[in-house]
């Protein structure tokens, strides 16, 4: 009888250490705060059109509708599998600063005030969101780097007077 060990890299030590260390970092309240208020600002840019009352510019709707959820569906992964969605908090980010610009950029006349006004103040919302998401876990790494680089460096033991 032989024991076979896993080959797989997600049975790594160091895979199974980052997954816990995210999974950490998505309980906190900060980031179930942002993923929450991602979803609902993905929600609103994409019923925006209706809501605001721009439904005659049919390439600025269509834009919102499917940009607006598809922000939401990136950002409201973070609470069940963090460590494989991180990346696609640039992602996110990108689709925040989109919406800034697209009343100037989509095809037709659709740069009005109405449409400037919701366009700029949600993807802006949701372009922090994104920076926020992506600074949640790098803070947190980059702390417990340095945590972990101090104790290297004093040899675990707390720095003090003479050797």
């Amino acid at each position: 009888m032989s024991t076979q060990i896993p080959m797989g890299m997600e049975h790594h030590p160091d895979i199974v250490e980052l997954r816990e260390h995210y999974e950490r970092i998505t309980a906190t309240p900060t980031a179930q705060g942002v993923e929450a208020l991602a979803v609902l600002a993905g929600l609103f840019l994409a019923i925006s059109p209706w809501v605001v009352g721009f439904t005659n510019f049919s390439t600025l709707t269509v834009n919102n509708l499917v940009l607006g959820l598809a922000f939401a569906a990136l950002m409201g992964g973070y609470g069940t599998a963090y460590e494989r969605t991180h990346a696609r908090a640039w992602a996110a980010t990108l689709i925040g600063a989109w919406c800034m610009i697209a009343p100037w950029v989509v095809s037709g006349n659709v740069d009005i005030r109405r449409t400037i006004t919701t366009n700029l103040i949600t993807g802006g919302i949701m372009l922090l969101l994104g920076l926020a998401a992506i600074s949640t876990a790098t803070m947190k790494a980059n702390s417990t780097a340095m945590r972990r680089g101090a104790a290297a460096t004093t040899g675990g033991r707390a720095s003090g007077g003479g050797t």
